[in-house]
């Protein structure tokens, strides 16, 4: 029974009986539709260009529409120009801007085969949700056209709307326009499940891409989260934050896009470092920085300076928290300073690198003047910083520790368990949870430590909690049993480097578990589904991203460069649409080429599972809520028609 009182504040927006009955035609229209497209991808660490084309291209199914529409028209070599017009359009204006000999005419037909196109993968909307997506000023000429039919008395004028484009100068405009909207078309809803930061040259251009994106939503991983920390201002997160990018050689971002000034650093560490070539410390350059060049010498020593902070600081993040558990990680107090060794686990390791000038032997975690100095800078960098700070609160209004949604259980890392397959308890903050009650107080802990910190249940700095999500052998984003920075930097013996997965990448093997966590989830262990990230799938060592009789998945296949000689491919985009779940299995993005070329690989496309009817909206959670909402509307309907209400006109 809907209570008049709500009644009443609807009928605000539907005044009388053919405004609420209008409002449930359209919905009534909207659940019969086929269910939109959701993508999944994961893993994104900063390549933006790679991460832009998945999504021009909708991870591969653009080129099949293009296959489809125009295969018995036109070559194999000009479907895969008509498919890059769409991944980039400006690129290929250029290109052919130089090389038409009639650039107005091959104008003409690039619209109207883009139109097309337009047309296939826009069945699934209402045409008020296609218009809503137009551009300004061009909405009107794409209207006309998408919705002109092919009859006799049309066909004058859908080619003199195609003509008045090119003649009044719009054309390129309209194209890459165009091109847009079919990419926006064709990914109905976009999901992120994890680490949009860290190793690539730009996760700020991944984010600003995303604030205008018209629907998409975030899974925190481990590195989203200590940047989340590092936006609180805490230490430890800073200089993790720090460590990673700066070993990345990704000064162009953290300078030019974020503005975090680092010239504290640089002149500390030239100080401190001046003869010490810190030759382990050298930056892996993957990309070049355009803007803020920093030569290698000089970056190797701020990369060693800003370390030997992190080590100092975790190891008075790991004093004031005893209930972390994180003992074993305090390392700098269990070095031999005379001898250049280090005891761990009683096991003796020379160091490959033992000048430590900053550290006082008797209280090694203690912090240098010049380096608390540079530590207050640096966090007044971070706090200031008007780009991170919107790009970190839209992931907060976007994002969450954990979604359920159309039946896909979506995290990043894992939910800890036992060996024996029970939820793990945990204790945080003195408080104890175990599988959804955990994720839930987690999730609500992260958010009131950046939002509202003097309410949060989080003792010591504000932001440890993100800390400890980065780092603990309980946290489902990290899911390891230690993090082994330190001895990556100083021990050459590998052994020392090995960082255990948690029990639950090999519990997950089995379909029981992965039911279980579904359940626990209130989700249908029969019919639904978990999507990971976080672990590269090694396809070419014979590994698969199917777990668990197919109820798991794992879409980390490497977007990242850095991973890439472990996996073999560049990537996965996990696709779900009305008909099937399928997987899009990625080659290395190759960027455009000096003379306007861009060689672009049609992914592999596996479907994993066909659905046994099509799915409409009416059977998506969307649906649901648009079902409640036609009942509210019939009961307001019923209200009017009863004299209950008093319509108004």
């Amino acid at each position: 029974m809907i209570d008049e009182q709500f009644l009443r504040h609807l009928s605000k927006d539907y005044p009388n009986i053919n405004a609420a009955c209008a409002e449930i035609i359209n919905l009534s229209a909207i659940l019969a539709l086929p269910k939109g497209t959701e993508y999944f991808l994961s893993d994104l660490h900063g390549e933006h260009e790679a991460f832009i084309h998945m999504l021009k291209s909708a991870s591969g199914v653009i080129h099949t529409k293009v296959d489809e529409i125009f295969g018995p028209d036109l070559s194999h070599d000009e479907r895969d120009a008509l498919a890059a017009l769409v991944y980039n359009a400006e690129a290929e204006l250029k290109r052919r801007k130089a090389s038409e000999r009639d650039f107005d005419k091959w104008c003409k037909e690039a619209i109207f085969q883009l139109v097309e196109i337009c047309k296939s993968v826009s069945t699934k909307y209402t045409r008020s949700k296609v218009r809503k997506r137009l551009p300004k000023y061009l909405a009107y000429s794409m209207d006309e056209l998408l919705h002109a039919d092919d009859e006799a008395n049309k066909a004058h004028y859908y080619s003199e709307i195609i003509n008045s484009i090119v003649a009044c100068g719009v054309a390129e405009e309209f194209i890459i326009k165009m091109a847009n909207l079919i990419s926006n078309l064709a990914v109905d809803r976009l999901h992120i499940i994890g680490d949009i930061w860290d190793r690539g040259a730009h996760p700020d251009a991944i984010m600003d891409f995303l604030l205008d994106y018209h629907d998409v939503d975030f899974q925190w991983g481990n590195h989203d989260i200590v940047w989340m920390g590092a936006a609180t201002g805490n230490w430890a997160c800073i200089t993790n934050v720090l460590r990673m990018n700066i070993s990345y050689n990704n000064f162009d971002m953290l300078e030019i896009g974020y503005g975090i000034n680092l010239r504290p650093l640089a002149v500390l560490a030239s100080t401190i470092y001046g003869d010490d070539p810190c030759e382990y410390f050298k930056p892996k350059i993957l990309d070049e920085n355009k803007y803020d060049p920093v030569d290698p010498e000089l970056a190797a020593k701020m990369n060693k300076a800003i370390a030997i902070c992190q080590f100092k600081v975790e190891g008075q993040r790991i004093m004031a928290h005893p209930e972390y558990k994180l003992e074993h990680r305090m390392l700098l107090d269990k070095i031999d300073y005379g001898k250049g060794t280090i005891d761990i686990k009683g096991v003796t390791y020379e160091l490959r690198d033992a000048n430590f000038p900053t550290i006082d032997p008797e209280n090694p975690y203690e912090l240098t003047k010049e380096e608390k100095e540079m530590l207050h800078s640096l966090e007044a960098s971070f706090l200031q910083s008007e780009k991170l700070q919107k790009h970190i609160r839209f992931l907060y209004s976007h994002g969450s520790l954990y979604k359920c949604i159309n039946g896909n259980l979506l995290f990043h890392g894992c939910i800890p368990m036992t060996a024996d397959g029970e939820f793990k308890e945990c204790t945080v903050n003195g408080v104890t949870k175990k599988g959804k009650d955990y994720m839930d107080y987690l999730d609500e802990q992260v958010r009131m430590a950046y939002f509202v910190p003097d309410e949060s249940e989080e003792t010591g700095r504000s932001g440890d909690i993100m800390w400890y999500l980065w780092l603990s052998n309980n946290s489902p984003l990290f899911g390891k049993d230690q993090m082994t920075t330190f001895e990556r930097c100083f021990i050459a013996d590998k052994k020392t480097h090995k960082e255990h997965t948690a029990e639950y990448y090999s519990l997950i093997n089995d379909k029981v578990i992965c039911e279980k966590i579904l359940a626990e989830f209130d989700l249908d262990p029969k019919t639904s589904h978990i999507l990971n990230g976080h672990v590269p799938v090694k396809i070419k060592d014979g590994e698969s991203p199917v777990k668990g009789g197919g109820k798991l998945i794992v879409i980390d296949g490497g977007i990242s460069k850095a991973y890439q000689k472990q996996t073999g491919i560049a990537g996965y985009t996990f696709i779900f649409n009305s008909r099937f779940m399928a997987l899009s299995e990625h080659k290395p993005y190759e960027p455009l080429q000096e003379d306007g070329t861009q060689v672009f690989h049609t992914p592999k496309i596996t479907t994993l599972e066909t659905l046994p009817k099509r799915m409409t909206v009416r059977d998506t959670d969307q649906g649901k809520e648009l079902e409640r909402e036609v009942e509210e509307l019939r009961a307001l309907v019923n209200a009017y028609r009863t004299g209950q209400l008093k319509e108004s006109f």
